[in-house]
């Protein structure tokens, strides 16, 4: 099982953090393997919305995904479910205030199958690493450095 948590802490209000983690044309800014991310519908993301997601994989390869947003609090709770794509991990974004600022928690959630599931123990570390920078790459664009 792929199951970790992230805390990062960032200088900005919860709403502003949650404002640019769900406008899917920041994402490439913070996640820097993220090539484009398209929601279907366009628009504002709502509960239900899904993005069509393209990340460079290894090799240099474009691996495609499509996500749905299965959970929805302005200001407080974003979840996306895997929908289609070739690693089906969860992701949930919970914040609330610390203080001046806001506290993150990135969670991440996946069961592995079939041969890839003899991978779970190097594929859970090597992702663990993969959201701790972009944490960090989301928190040095939040708050300007």
């Amino acid at each position: 099982m792929i199951d970790f948590t992230i805390e990062t802490r960032i200088e900005r209000a919860p709403r502003e953090v949650f404002d640019f983690v769900t406008d899917p044309e920041q994402l490439p800014s913070w996640q820097t393997n993220t090539v484009s991310a398209e929601p279907e519908p366009a628009g504002p993301l709502a509960l239900g919305s899904r993005i069509r997601e393209v990340h460079k994989g290894p090799g240099g390869k474009d691996v495609e995904s499509l996500v749905e947003v299965s959970e929805f609090e302005p200001g407080r709770l974003f979840a996306l479910k895997m929908v289609e794509g070739s690693l089906p991990v969860d992701a949930r974004i919970e914040l609330e205030g610390a203080g001046s600022g806001t506290l993150m928690r990135f969670a991440v959630h996946g069961e592995l199958s079939g041969v890839m599931r003899l991978a779970q123990p190097m594929l859970s570390l090597g992702l663990r690493r993969q959201f701790e920078q972009h944490c960090a790459n989301l928190k040095r664009v939040l708050e300007g450095g």
